[in-house]
Formats: structure tokens, sequence, C-alpha cells
């Protein structure tokens, strides 16, 4: 038996309410909750299952061969789409699991119909969701290859890179250092656009990790592209400030601190979230596969980044505030200036009157 599943994940944006999005889809499409197999309840932390919404299936032409998929969507509450195409062949091996993998490689072929279902999915929760939208060019996709049995003898690292080249001895190594077993008839290998995996059994929970995993480089992503710009635009606002008049450069700065301390919640809240969005506690084994995915697809890298740049915004929101107080201090002291220079003006006036008289 063998399986390709080939994954490409979206964000809209948006926190999702899952409960109240099940119950609007229901009675017209098939849903589901996801759940694992395997893995113990006790085991896994998910606060809010992601909505399993089954398409309609797809039939692909490619080297004169017709390839029928089954269309699986899922909903995630941070704001997330998933999209996969699952071809299974149970009576095939793993050269052909390999030859398909190779009319594939790089999901050629596919960009079109995950353009085509993302096109009908937005439809269909676009009226349940506030504020929808989707970048179809900002995504993260990724192709997992299944097979039943375990063959020590073959070569993974041509279907994992996608192509027949003469790899070197160290990109060898970077490849096959991130495989793991559990028992000497599985393994999982993982690089950062595909995995491997040999299980007699087939399940389906370390494809859903490897998703979950997936679906968190997006958002950090996403969020990392969003405070980017945001901070340009900051620093453009603040100078734009600086060449205002006094009183209305205070005015300017409060707006932006406004826009800032708003950032800052949501984005450190919607941070939280993401970190968070699985944890495998005491399954050793898929913690472990769970910890290397996140690792191979740079995730800490791109966590530090949208740290730094929270810092970042919370530094400036600071020092805004530092210069706000230095203004309305110095303002509070000419006022006060003023005040004194009309006291002993009047003071004077009122005397000179008095001497007049």
């Amino acid at each position: 038996m063998i399986a390709l599943r080939y994954y490409r994940i979206y964000d809209i944006g948006r926190e999702i309410d899952l409960d109240w999005l099940e119950r609007e889809l229901s009675q017209s499409y098939v849903t589901a909750r996801m759940s694992f197999l395997r893995l113990k309840q006790k085991s896994v932390m998910i606060e809010d299952p992601p909505l399993t919404i089954r398409m309609h299936p797809l039939r692909v032409e490619r080297a004169g061969r017709s390839f029928d998929f089954s269309v699986v969507a899922r909903v995630y509450d941070i704001g997330a789409i998933s999209f996969c195409f699952v071809y299974e062949n149970p009576d095939a091996d793993f050269p052909a699991l390999e030859a398909t993998a190779f009319l594939f490689a790089g999901q050629e072929g596919l960009s079109d119909f995950f353009s085509q279902y993302l096109k009908i999915l937005g439809e269909i929760i676009r009226p349940h969701i506030k504020h929808f939208a989707i970048n179809p060019e900002f995504f993260e996709d990724y192709s997992v290859y299944i097979t039943d049995k375990r063959n020590d003898s073959v070569d993974p690292v041509p279907l994992l890179i996608g192509e027949w080249a003469s790899i070197s001895p160290q990109m060898r190594e970077e490849i096959m250092k991130n495989s793991l077993s559990y028992t000497t008839d599985d393994l999982v290998i993982l690089s950062w656009d595909s995995a491997l995996l040999c299980d007699p059994e087939t399940s389906t929970d370390l494809i859903d990790l490897i998703e979950f995993a997936n679906v968190q480089v997006l958002e950090l992503r996403y969020y990392d592209r969003e405070l980017t710009r945001q901070m340009e635009k900051m620093y453009d606002d603040i100078e734009q400030a600086e060449r205002m008049w006094r009183f209305l450069r205070m005015h300017q700065y409060h707006t932006i601190m406004a826009k800032q301390m708003e950032i800052y919640a949501e984005v450190s809240e919607i941070f939280e979230k993401v970190d968070n969005l699985i944890k495998v506690t005491e399954d050793v084994y898929y913690a472990r596969v769970y910890a290397t995915a996140l690792k191979v697809f740079r995730s800490g890298q791109w966590s530090e980044s949208v740290s730094r740049k929270i810092e970042v915004i919370r530094e400036n929101y600071s020092m805004l505030s530092d210069e706000v107080r230095i203004q309305h201090s110095n303002f509070l002291e000419w006022v006060i200036i003023i005040l004194i220079a009309l006291e002993f003006g009047l003071a004077i006036w009122q005397s000179t009157r008095y001497v007049v008289l």
C-alpha cells in the first residue's frame, strides 16, 4: 500500500469560533472534529481541535495517467485553513510511490487545483466568518509519502528531494539525520518540505502532527510578515509626526501609541495560542516526532523573530510614552511660567493703577 498526501495551508488573518462554524455548516456539509487514533487523549493537549470538511474528490491527468485524489480541508481556530489532496493505491509498492511522487515533484500540476478548492471553501465559510480574507500567494506547502512496508535497501533521499541527482554526503546526512523509529518495522524521515512514513499500521496520527507543525510555522511566518509591515508603517508615522507642530505631534504620538498597544495585545495573544496549538506530553515517541518536525521547519527561528518584533513594538511604545510625558511636563512648565508672569503683570498693573489714583 502507498499513499501520497499533498498539503497547502493558508492564513485567513482572524481567529475562528469553530463550534459556531461547525453548527452553521453541519446541515449542508460533512464535518467532524479532528481526533487521534493511536495517541491517547491524555497524551495530547488541543484546546480546540480543527474542524474537518470533506470536499468533492479530484481527478488529475498527469503523463497520460489519471490520479484520483480525495480532498480534505481543515479549519483551525487560530485562523488557518489546510487543504490535503490524498492519493492512495493499496496494491502498489515503493517504486510506484517514487514514480508517482516524481510526477508531482514540488506539487507540480496541483497549484491550480489548490486555488480552485481555496475559492470553493472561501465561498462556503466567508458568510460565517467576520473579516474573512485570504492571500492565495501566501501559503505553506508540504508533501507526505506513505508506505506500509519499511525497506532499508531502497534510497529515500531522491524521493524526499524530488529529483534524481548525485547527492553529496553532507546533504545526504542532513536529510537522513531526522529519522525516527518506534519499532524495527516503522520509520519516519522528516525533511524541510516532505516526509516519508513507513508504517505497517498506517496511522494518521503522525501525519496529523506534521500538519500541526506546518500550521504553526505558517502562522509564525504570517505574523512575522505582519509585524514587519506594521513596524515600517510605525516608523513612517513617527517620522511624519516629527515634522508636525508640537501639539499636533503629541496628538499623533497618542494615535501611534494606541495602535501599537492594539497590535501588541493582539499579536501577543495569538502568538501564545499558536505556540500552544498542540502539546504532546506523555507519549515520548510522538513528542519526539513533533519536536523534530518543528525543528526541521525552523519554527524556533520564526518564533524568535516574532518575539523580537513584539519586543521592539513594546520598546517603541515605551519611548513614545516617555516623549509624550516629557513634552507634557514641558507644556505644564510653560503654563506655570505664563501664569506666574500674568500674575506679576497683573500685580504691577494694579500697583501702577493705585499710584495713579
